[in-house]
């Protein structure tokens, strides 16, 4: 799908205060590139713009250019990630139940539990599960060739992160399919406008699927407590990191982060990547002209074009300016990275597709920080596999008609994308 430059989008409508569209649900349901318009158009103001939400005053300060995100994502004792970083925020009553997710945590929590993390992924973890991602991406490729479906998200792109992430913590066989229909009802409906019925329906479906994916997960852990296997569950239940290890909640808490953030965030790349080379001939060309050369800078593009997480909430702590605004403590700001992802400041010609973009300082990873994603280099992997393994055999791949966007105010979410094989012979 090949995005006219923002600036040729529509215009709000007289009077309305500038960066208010970006709190209608319906904007989230227009087409890419009037929502990228719009940043534009907030990026190029003196000052960031104040959000309204509803009634009372409510509302947020939109951070829409690239220094103004990685500036507060790296003061994490100004820009605090407590209570939510989603929108809206988690229910007391909710993190209470299922705890804290590390995206939500702040200072020594989110530091002794991301400490824990990050022992976890030893070495001898990473190497294995690095040769796991380009054995799982040959075998869905082999699938693919096999049984010719048509549709790209559940036969592809889905089962990559899924497939490999269920590997790497342990996950049994028989679980994963029941894991992946949870997952599906987990987050479908993140930040997306519904019906009434619906949005009444919703929150009890997602949270139910939530709360058995946890409890699954929270048995095998304790299951590996007792027989610790060489897995990431075994490494996180067992681990002794300042005498601590991930207790039930914990385990669930961080489970479904993984789950919901690695899977959907992956699958999402990885869609979108294959229709922007579909729409960019000349970029794929290149690309399979030396492969190995070109690979990382077609996926650090890809991410950085798609931005898979379009915004994250952060909330002040103490009194801090900003690009000529005094926030104070209180204030809920929106770290728009699929603005920032888009800022003429420091990507020329920012709507352009170019996988030799040098530097291309994304922040689909988020912008710097404690809370920088976890999963960013095994994304890397999995995606570069992946498309070695689609570009490279003796068939063309290519994306078919446009993909079915959610419309969701949260991630760059792909419900599904037809996809064909054009194989040598055939009309």
């Amino acid at each position: 799908m090949t995005l006219p430059a923002p600036r040729t989008g529509p215009v709000p409508p007289p009077g309305a205060a500038p960066g208010a569209e970006l709190a209608e649900p319906g904007f989230w349901q227009r087409p890419p590139a009037h929502r990228l318009a719009a940043f534009a158009r907030l990026r190029a103001l003196d000052a960031p713009v104040f959000v309204p939400e509803g009634a009372k005053g409510a509302g947020h300060w939109a951070l829409v250019r690239h220094g103004q995100v990685q500036e507060a994502s790296r003061l994490p004792k100004l820009f605090a990630s407590a209570p939510g970083v989603t929108t809206p925020e988690p229910a007391r009553w909710v993190r209470a139940l299922f705890g804290d997710s590390m995206v939500n945590l702040d200072g020594p929590d989110h530091a002794q539990l991301r400490k824990i993390v990050q022992r976890a992924f030893t070495p001898r973890l990473l190497a294995a599960a690095e040769e796991d991602i380009h054995a799982v991406a040959a075998r869905i490729v082999d699938d693919v060739l096999d049984q010719e479906p048509d549709e790209f998200v559940s036969a592809v792109a889905s089962r990559l992160p899924l497939e490999v992430i269920c590997n790497m913590m342990g996950i049994p066989e028989h679980y994963r399919a029941e894991i992946a229909d949870r997952v599906n009802h987990a987050s479908e409906h993140i930040g997306v406008e519904r019906a009434l019925l619906s949005r009444l329906r919703m929150p009890g479906r997602g949270l139910r699927a939530l709360a058995r994916m946890q409890r699954m997960v929270a048995g095998i852990g304790r299951e590996r407590r007792k027989n610790p296997a060489d897995d990431l569950i075994s490494a996180l239940v067992c681990a002794n990191v300042d005498g601590q290890a991930l207790g039930a909640r914990q385990l669930g808490a961080f489970f479904s982060l993984l789950m919901v953030a690695g899977v959907e965030t992956t699958r999402n790349a990885i869609t979108h990547g294959l229709t922007l080379l579909t729409d960019h001939p000349d970029q794929r060309d290149l690309l399979l002209s030396d492969f190995e050369a070109y690979a990382d800078g077609a996926v650090d593009e890809m991410i950085r074009h798609s931005t898979p997480i379009i915004q994250f909430r952060r909330t002040v702590a103490r009194e801090h300016t900003l690009d000529g605004h005094l926030f104070r403590p209180g204030d809920k700001v929106v770290l728009y990275y699929a603005s920032a992802n888009r800022d003429e400041r420091v990507f020329p010609d920012p709507d352009a597709f170019d996988i030799t973009r040098s530097p291309n300082p994304h922040l689909g990873f988020g912008g710097g920080g404690p809370h920088f994603c976890l999963g960013a280099h095994l994304a890397r992997v999995e995606m570069k596999s992946l498309f070695r393994e689609l570009l490279t055999r003796p068939v063309g791949l290519r994306a078919v008609g446009l993909p079915d966007l959610a419309g969701s105010n949260f991630d760059n979410r792909v419900r599904s994308l037809r996809f064909a094989f054009e194989r040598p012979g055939c009309p």
